[in-house]
């Protein structure tokens, strides 16, 4: 079970609320306001209670400006009515915070991700946002959530059929030999946006989300802060069953997937294996998945058809993962 907590401030409740599926919504705290800790500003959200314990906490946050800040997430966990010390997440954009500790308790962060074991039955979430561009936080719309899931796939399930979306198709591999083999999450996030509406080239979306301390461009909460310095808001969901991502596909929410599959694993794939993937999840079909794979050679060889037990294992059991964006719900 996942379950997705979330607040936001300028931005419509009701279509931010129409954007995240039943079955994992929790909620949507308003107009939070962020209070200041030395030169920072901080978001501070929860507790909030999991309806089972959580074992993967996923935090994003999308502030809909062009601004040039930077992001910091910590978390607390609470077990058996005790709440653990405080861990952060590594830090989005070109800001030093003061040192946190990233593990503590049974809470482990590995990168962008908090991992608790044992699990927890409620969290705390806190935003810290610095830089030159921190105020954007009191004027600029933005959402924070908090995907808790306990990390249990769910049995086979509904979703048989979903819209099929028209998402325009990009490949990576035109991009510059030096990275076009490690972009497939700004290219993903670049065919998500030209659907709502925002075309962004890729180039532009690789620079925003490579986070040079670990020399990676594939940050899931990086691409969430990119999609909205363009104006789409977004978030990070675990996904455990095809009936959510048939919610999404329905609503004309296109998910950017992270998978991983072994040699064989995934036919008629672009790439034989992987350790890391992102691909764009377009359509349900009966037994197949209709997906834009980034890696393919072509843009016309992007629109892929991937048998959904293979694609249940390379995502939802490995990962389960997903970007979705959506279009701008706005107050005005």
């Amino acid at each position: 079970m996942t379950d997705l907590f979330a607040a936001c401030a300028r931005l419509d409740p009701r279509g931010v609320a129409d954007a995240i599926p039943p079955a994992v919504a929790r909620g949507l705290d308003v107009d939070r306001a962020p209070v200041a800790d030395g030169d920072d500003l901080v978001i501070e959200a929860g507790p909030w209670t999991s309806r089972t314990p959580a074992r993967h906490l996923l935090p994003s946050l999308a502030l809909l400006s062009g601004a040039p800040y930077g992001v910091r997430f910590e978390l607390s966990g609470r077990r058996a009515g005790a709440w653990s010390p405080w861990v952060a997440t590594a830090t989005l954009g070109d800001v030093a915070f003061t040192a946190h500790a990233d593990a503590a308790n049974g809470l482990r962060t590995d990168i962008d991700e908090v991992h608790a074991s044992p699990a927890v039955d409620a969290v705390r979430l806190r935003a810290r946002i610095g830089g030159p561009g921190r105020r954007a936080v009191l004027d600029a719309p933005w959402l924070l959530t908090l995907s808790a899931s306990d990390g249990v796939l769910a049995g086979r399930d509904g979703g048989a059929g979903a819209a099929s979306l028209a998402v325009p198709a990009r490949t990576q591999m035109t991009e510059p030999e030096a990275v076009r083999l490690r972009v497939c999450s700004p290219t993903s996030v670049g065919m998500a946006l030209e659907y709502l509406g925002r075309a962004v080239p890729t180039s532009t979306l690789a620079a925003e989300v490579f986070h040079a301390p670990s020399d990676r461009y594939g940050l899931w909460p990086a691409a969430v802060r990119a999609g909205a310095a363009h104006g789409v808001p977004g978030y990070l969901l675990r996904f455990t069953d095809w009936a959510t991502a048939a919610w999404c596909l329905g609503r004309g929410l296109p998910i950017v997937a992270s998978i991983r599959y072994a040699h064989g694993e995934l036919a008629g794939a672009p790439m034989p294996e992987t350790t890391g993937h992102l691909v764009v999840i377009t359509g349900l079909e009966g037994e197949d998945v209709l997906v834009n794979d980034p890696a393919a050679a072509t843009a016309a060889e992007v629109p892929r058809r991937y048998r959904r037990d293979e694609l249940t294992r390379a995502w939802l059991a490995r990962t389960g993962v997903g970007y979705v964006f959506f279009g701008r719900p706005t107050n005005a």
